[in-house]
């Protein structure tokens, strides 16, 4: 189905963010307090779900006393991934718009702004935040490679100039969710997202964003594995209806 099929832009007036945590108890307060503190354009209210995955480590201790009216929490009682705590979110939100955001401090919610200026100017319902384009703490050259390789394998197989499929930073319109069908449970609904988006003839907008990555020795959770898995994904979809 061609975008111009699609029924217009819905008008952004919640923006609903979705925020899939496990294990990161030092960093969940932080990114909460940022996300808090984010100046959006007048208009735009916002909510803040956050998907605890089955955490271990007293993230839930930390949780308990984050939850507000802004703030909703949502238990996952075992860890089942991130694909599997990102369609909870979604399933729990109710703004025009969703954004996905980690817990991790890796993507700077002082970048919202960026990702909601298209879809106010009407230039979009669906933008993604580039690491590539923006300032950042450099990547390992494996990881750099690892991202730009499955990007440039979502450019051949979907017809598309994307520099950052994998990026976390998602911003869609929630009608459109629905008519993804996702499925993943794990890292390789970042590919899901983007090849079922484009499957049903959405453009995607990109912008610029600023980038912390960490290292495994950091935290950092995503592997070699994923990647392989990511690459399926995309095979995987663009031939099937």
């Amino acid at each position: 189905m061609a975008e111009r099929e699609l029924p217009p832009p819905a008008k952004l007036r919640k923006l609903s963010v979705v925020v899939p945590v496990f294990n990161e108890r030092n960093t969940l307060v932080e990114v909460v307090r940022r996300m808090r503190s984010v100046e959006l354009p007048d208009g735009v209210d916002r909510e803040i779900i956050v998907v605890d995955d089955g955490s271990t480590d007293g993230t839930r201790d930390v949780l308990r006393q984050l939850g507000d009216s802004t703030v909703r929490v949502v238990l996952h009682p075992d860890n089942r991934g991130k694909g599997a705590a990102l369609r909870t979110g979604f399933e729990h939100a109710t703004g025009e718009y969703v954004l996905v955001q980690d817990a991790d401090l890796e993507y700077d919610p002082q970048d919202w702004p960026r990702l909601v200026n298209p879809v106010l100017q009407g230039k979009a319902r669906v933008v993604y935040g580039s690491r590539f384009t923006g300032e950042r703490r450099n990547m390992l050259f494996l990881h750099w490679v690892g991202n730009r390789f499955l990007s440039l394998v979502t450019n051949v197989l979907y017809n598309t100039t994307l520099s950052d499929m994998e990026t976390c930073y998602k911003l869609i319109e929630r009608s459109l969710i629905p008519r993804l069908g996702l499925r993943a449970e794990r890292f390789d609904i970042e590919p899901e997202i983007t090849a079922k988006l484009l499957k049903l003839g959405v453009r995607i907008y990109e912008v610029p964003i600023s980038y912390t990555g960490r290292e495994f020795d950091e935290g950092k959770k995503i592997t070699w594995k994923d990647g392989f898995a990511a690459l399926w994904t995309l095979v995987k979809y663009r031939f099937r209806d």
